[in-house]
C-alpha cells in the first residue's frame, strides 16, 4: 500500500470512529419517581457500578449524577451513553417536607436550598442532553405541571423522549393512565426496584435513541 493510500485509509478509519456518538441520556421526573433506582439498574447491568444513593426522603438526589460510557445492547444494536441522573423537578421545595422523615430543622433548610439549586441545574441540562427518559410513578396522576413542563421543554428542543411508567410492581400502578395522558410518546412499563421489563426498556432505547 502506497503512502497516500495508507493516509487515506487511516483518515477513513478515524472518520468512522469520530462519527460514533456518545448519547447524553438524561433521566428526568418528579422527586421519588424512581429516577436513581432506574439509573442504578441500568448502570449496574452494563458497567457493574451504581449511580447514586436511593432514599424515600424527597430530593435525595440534589446534583446531577453521571456515569460515562455505558454501552447498552439490544436487538443486535449498541448505544454508547453518558447516563445523567437528574435531581427531581418540583414546583415548590418546602423544608418541612424533609422534617417528616426525621431530618433536623437545620438540615432541612440546607437540603431545601440544595434541592432548589438541583432543580435549576437539571433545567439547565435540558440544553445539553441528546435524549431523555422521563420517569413517572405509575401509581400517581401523570398529568402534572412538572411532567408537562419537562415534556414541553424537551419537545420544543426536538429531543427524543421515552416515557417510563415505573413502579408497576405496586398494586395501584396504572401505566395506561400515562399512555392516555401522553399518547404521542412511547411508554415502557418497568419496575426499577424489581428489574421487571428492563430488557424491554433497553430494546426501546436502542431502537429510538440511536
Amino acid at each position: 500500500m502506497g503512502l497516500n493510500a495508507l493516509v487515506n485509509w487511516l483518515m477513513g478509519i478515524t472518520s468512522i470512529f469520530s462519527k460514533r456518538k456518545v448519547v447524553r441520556l438524561g433521566l428526568y421526573g418528579a422527586p421519588n419517581a424512581g429516577k436513581t433506582s432506574l439509573a442504578n439498574r441500568i448502570s449496574m447491568d452494563w458497567i457493574g457500578e451504581p449511580v447514586g444513593k436511593v432514599s424515600e426522603v424527597p430530593h435525595e438526589t440534589r446534583v446531577v449524577q453521571k456515569k460515562e460510557r455505558v454501552k447498552v445492547r439490544a436487538n443486535g444494536k449498541e448505544l454508547d451513553m453518558n447516563l445523567l441522573d437528574m435531581p427531581g423537578i418540583s414546583t415548590k421545595v418546602d423544608y418541612r417536607e424533609f422534617m417528616k422523615y426525621g431530618v433536623t430543622l437545620t438540615e432541612a433548610h440546607k437540603r431545601s436550598k440544595e434541592a432548589t439549586k438541583g432543580i435549576i441545574e437539571a433545567i439547565k441540562w435540558l440544553e445539553k442532553v441528546d435524549a431523555a427518559l422521563i420517569v413517572m410513578d405509575s401509581t400517581e396522576d401523570p398529568y402534572t405541571q412538572v411532567n408537562l413542563t419537562i415534556i414541553g421543554n424537551l419537545e420544543a428542543r426536538n429531543i427524543p423522549v421515552i416515557l417510563v411508567a415505573n413502579k408497576i410492581d405496586l398494586a395501584r400502578s396504572d401505566p395506561d393512565g400515562i399512555r392516555d395522558a401522553y399518547p404521542q410518546y412511547p411508554v415502557v412499563e418497568v419496575s426499577a426496584l424489581k428489574g421487571k421489563n428492563i430488557d424491554e426498556l433497553y430494546s426501546e432505547i436502542t431502537k429510538r435513541l440511536r
